[in-house]
């Protein structure tokens, strides 16, 4: 379904909605009293802000034309320590309540239901659960369930077991055998946190924070979490858990009285006044700068340039609006881009292989910070690196900076203000979490998303030259709220962390009572009689197939020929932006050069064009678009994973007055490209390796299903060759190589190989923006592009793959990600459609609760990938291994040996609606549209797909996992650490290292 987002006046709606006393509802509830309502246009909504009389709770209400209903209740949540109970009473929340006592409500009702978006997030200092849906009902099913999970949650023991944390003997029944921790929460924080960038930012705000709550890790550390009690989550909940405490936003279509109505007879009438105002105080300021040391676990032996150096500063309160955006301002003036003062040196200097991840203003917490630093450095460079970064400071202190650079980023401040998302999370939800910070520290959250008038006054004030210089020093030079961080890497902390976990476990094994070890044995047996209880589901409310839309709602374009050139235009409502994209048919290209595409790729809008060196048309990009690049897409035939179809995508936005420039940068940029900027790519590769390494930890399922794909088809192969796992260590070895002058040279050379095919291939153009822009798209089109790219029409080819894959991933990891992966069909095949809904049933049926609720993973699931024709199972942040690649074979046992219902199937279905209804940003749908298009996935392939969706059934299921998912043909890969090279090669798997 796509945005009814009406631009301009004011409509009908919301003239019957509004009264004619200006902005003032029509209809008031009586439990709630208006504090005020404010248009704004920029984002055509009306925040109106309500407080609960009652009780004082808050509630914002962002009225919209939106069928995309969205939904959030946020409580501020304040953590004395690093036990995790914030993040615990998030998981054990949704674990039953009053009116629905199901084990797993939560996880329940995604699959009862046809949500765009249902979660619930722990921050450093508020818990929120939010949803979102276009279906009035499901709406409304999800609000009762909602409300009454957060204030009426039961808070079960034994949940607070399986989701936090829990001795229990290796066998459960046995303790003759060690005693270990177990817990979904326990597990997820040891998966967190065996990022070095998660590290980095605890150990950051550890410092930075001593006497606030920001000093705690608020999801929990792995060896402070068995320290929570039972009763102290419950203490917890009945402080924190209260409508005083809450903050409700809502976005959407329906009426904030209606709202309030269920609020109000589903939990607020039930609650008197907290007297006690819950909140977070300022931080006690430093009288001088201070410097610490630290470690992280590095499991490889060469740590060579492996420390991270960062430097900090507390600034002031999020909440005052002008603060915070002078702050991103001066932030932004610094580090925006490559020709950004600060990110400038960082990214040059010798001292580093590139900029800090955690580079930049974080404005979430009550009170802001500032950081900057360097990665893949020594600890010997601190001092020269912190002397490197001061100096910029007071350089731009003392000359400024060039205007056209303030210009700049007040100009990317408008762009993201008018932009419509939705392609990730729903836009209200963007729009929701963008205010929810100020709303939760007592600020003003729609000031927060109406940054015009303020945007308006940094307009004047950037005219004074001494404005920026002077932020930079009271910002920064004369804050002493400053820290320096050198964390290094220490090979024997994993192993470390291990001894003392299994020794701490082993002393209280030892001092356990018979009747503490009868107690150990007896909640576990309790746990798994609990986790294979069948309850009665029919407690809670769903929706079914009859509230299934018929159609698919695709936008349709229009396409013709300008000057022999191709031009598709899609009118849709993108508030004021113009989107365009240059597609051009990827070439034949060589094995050693379709390597190197995903760096050509990430270093074409990276480098100089014409006359212009890398620094002048970074600034001019930020000038004049909201960003350039390129990128491959590939995607096998609907009728064949084999056939393969490639492209390469030269895109960009703009806002309208600017789409002139934007064609003329884009020409700029892609036609004379600047490949003799060596040392510019020397850069770019290493800060691309730094970034994929650290991205293993956090998306490790992934890249293990990657791995296990890659025997069944071209591009999953390629997929895994290029972004995955093996993409990343010949990454390394490329950046490894580049030290030497010839090898930087001859990659250079590559580039301008790969290049020169691109520019001679066949090219067509979409754009996308309202009505009113197209002549002028045209006419601009016309101008710049005519005549470029011809018909040298080298198509694009892989060699046919069907072969087994058993793999290993040795990593810095103190959790597992496993993956199974059997060869299926293409999307059009009749199979396909069963095949993804039986993804949903495993999942749904059997997966995650052998995987998750007993086995202690963060997830788990299953599901078909129709472009690669394969079928695959995964787990993510799971303390088990081989046990874990058991459960999936067994998952196959229960589908084809057990009795099914047939309600058990719809769920599965509805899940597959949901995710091919869920609707994006207008300019993401006809992307989407137009690229399906090019793929063969038109809309009456999409509507046939859809129809064998609606009518699977229960046979269907048994009849294509046995057909399809049978062990002689199962390919697997893990990630894992080292400590476990004994049971990988025990499994079979061939070892890799990362």
């Amino acid at each position: 379904m796509g945005y009814t987002l009406q631009l301009g006046s004011l409509t009908s709606y919301v003239e019957f909605y509004m009264s004619s006393d200006g902005l003032k509802p029509a209809q008031l509830h009586p439990a709630f009293q208006w504090i005020r309502s404010e248009r704004i246009d920029s984002l055509n909504i009306t925040i109106e802000e309500y407080k609960h009389i009652k009780t004082g709770a808050a509630h914002y209400h962002l009225s919209a034309e939106n069928n995309e209903n969205v939904f959030l209740v946020a409580l501020r949540t304040i953590p004395t320590d690093s036990t995790g109970v914030a993040h615990m009473l998030e998981h054990t929340a949704l674990c039953g309540s009053e009116r629905f006592p199901v084990r797993d409500p939560f996880f329940m009702m995604i699959r009862r239901s046809l949500n765009t978006f249902m979660n619930a997030f722990t921050s450093s200092d508020w818990t929120a659960y939010p949803f979102a849906s276009q279906n009035r009902k499901d709406f409304d099913n999800l609000m009762d369930v909602y409300l009454d999970a957060v204030f009426f949650s039961r808070l079960h023991e034994l949940d607070f077991a399986q989701e936090g944390h829990r001795f229990e003997f290796e066998k459960a029944d046995d303790p003759e055998t060690p005693l270990v921790y177990k817990g979904v929460v326990f597990n997820e924080m040891k998966g967190a946190m065996s990022s070095p960038v998660s590290t980095l930012w605890q150990t950051v705000t550890e410092h930075l924070f001593p006497t606030t709550t920001y000093h705690y890790n608020s999801g929990g550390e792995p060896e402070n979490i068995p320290d929570l009690s039972y009763q102290q989550l419950k203490d917890f909940y009945k402080v924190h858990y209260h409508p005083s405490n809450a903050v409700f936003m809502t976005f959407g279509d329906i009426p904030a009285f209606e709202h309030h109505e269920v609020f109000e007879a589903k939990a607020l009438s039930r609650f008197e006044k907290l007297d006690v105002e819950i909140k977070v105080d300022d931080e006690k300021r430093f009288s001088e700068p201070q410097n610490f040391a630290s470690t992280y676990a590095f499991d490889e032996e060469d740590t060579k340039s492996k420390t991270h150096v960062v430097i900090s500063w507390l600034l002031g309160r999020s909440t005052s609006l002008e603060e915070m955006l002078q702050a991103h301002l001066m932030s932004s003036v610094l580090l925006d881009n490559s020709a950004s003062p600060l990110q400038q040196a960082l990214e040059t200097t010798d001292l580093g292989a590139s900029p800090s991840p955690l580079c930049g203003l974080e404005d979430s917490n009550r009170e802001m910070s500032f950081m900057c630093g360097l990665e893949a450095t020594e600890a010997e460079h601190a001092d020269a690196i912190e002397t490197l970064v001061l100096n910029v400071l007071n350089d731009v202190a003392e000359n400024g900076v060039n205007p056209s650079q303030v210009e700049a980023v007040l100009h990317q401040l408008e762009l993201s203000q008018r932009e419509i998302g939705g392609d990730g999370y729903p836009y209200g939800m963007q729009l929701i979490l963008g205010g929810l910070s100020a709303a939760v520290h007592r600020g003003d959250p729609i000031a927060v998303m109406n940054i015009e008038p303020v945007l308006e006054q940094l307009r004047e004030d950037i005219k004074d030259p001494e404005f920026i210089k002077n932020l930079v020093k009271k910002n920064l030079l004369d804050n002493k709220h400053r820290i320096r961080l050198v964390m290094t890497p220490d090979t024997n902390l994993s192993q470390a962390k291990e001894k003392t976990e299994a020794d701490k476990l082993a002393e209280i094994k030892a001092g356990l009572s018979p009747h503490e070890i009868q107690h150990i044995v007896q909640q576990a047996a309790a746990l798994e009689k609990r986790q294979n209880e069948e309850d009665d589901i029919n407690i809670l409310p769903k929706v079914g197939l009859e509230d299934v839309p018929a159609k698919l709602q695709i936008p349709k374009g229009s396409s013709k020929k300008i000057d022999d050139m191709q031009v598709s235009f899609f009118d849709q409502g993108t508030n004021g932006l113009i989107y365009q994209q240059i597609i051009v048919d990827l070439p034949e290209l060589d094995a050693e050069l379709v390597n190197l595409l995903p760096m050509y790729t990430s270093c074409l809008s990276e480098l100089g064009c014409g006359d212009k060196d890398y620094l002048q048309s970074q600034a001019w990009q930020d000038a004049v678009s909201g960003g350039v690049g390129g990128y491959t897409t590939m995607r096998g035939s609907i009728d064949d994973e084999q056939e393969i179809k490639a492209h390469f995508v030269f895109s960009g936005k703009a806002l309208a007055r600017n789409h002139q420039q934007l064609n003329e940068l884009m020409s700029e940029m892609l036609e004379q490209v600047r490949f003799d900027e060596l040392e510019r790519i020397r850069e770019l590769v290493a800060q691309k390796r730094a970034r994929k390494e650290q991205s293993v930890t956090g998306h490790g399922h992934s890249l293990a299903m990657m791995a296990a794909s890659s025997g069944m088809s071209p591009t999953a192969e390629l997929s895994h060759r290029l972004s995955g796992l093996e993409g990343i260590k010949q990454l390394k070895a490329l950046d490894d190589a580049l030290n030497d002058k010839a090898a930087l040279e001859n990659l250079a050379e590559k580039f301008k190989a790969i290049h020169q095919q691109i520019l001679k291939a066949p090219r067509q153009y979409l754009t996308i923006a309202e009505k009113d822009n197209q002549q002028s798209i045209d006419t601009d089109i016309q101008t710049f592009w005519a005549g470029k790219g011809n018909k040298e029409d080298t198509q694009f080819t892989l060699p046919k793959i069907k072969r087994q894959v058993k793999q290993a991933w040795l990593t810095s990891t103190q959790v597992n990600f496993s993956a199974k992966s059997y060869p299926t069909v293409s999307v059009n095949h009749e199979d396909a459609a069963a095949l993804s809904v039986l993804g949903g049933f495993l999942r749904n049926g059997y997966l995650h609760r052998v995987i998750r609720e007993q086995g202690g993973a963060y997830g788990g699931g299953a599901s078909h990938e129709p472009g690669n024709a394969c079928f695959r199972f995964y787990s993510y942040r799971d303390p088990r291994l081989a046990e874990t690649l058991d459960d999936f074979d067994k998952s196959i046992d229960w589908l084809l040996n057990e009795e099914h219902n047939e309600l058990q199937v719809e769920e599965s279905i509805l899940g597959i609606i949901g995710s091919m209804d869920k609707p994006g940003s207008p300019a993401g749908e006809a992307k989407q549209s137009f690229h399906n298009d090019l793929y063969g996935r038109t809309p009456a392939q999409r509507q046939l797909y859809r129809e064998r969706v609606l009518k699977v059934t229960v046979e269907d299921l048994k009849r294509v996992g046995a057909k399809y998912l049978t062990p002689e043909n199962a390919s697997v890969a893990v990630v894992t650490n080292p400590a476990n090279e004994d049971v990988v090669k025990d499994l079979g798997l061939e070892l890799h290292r990362l």
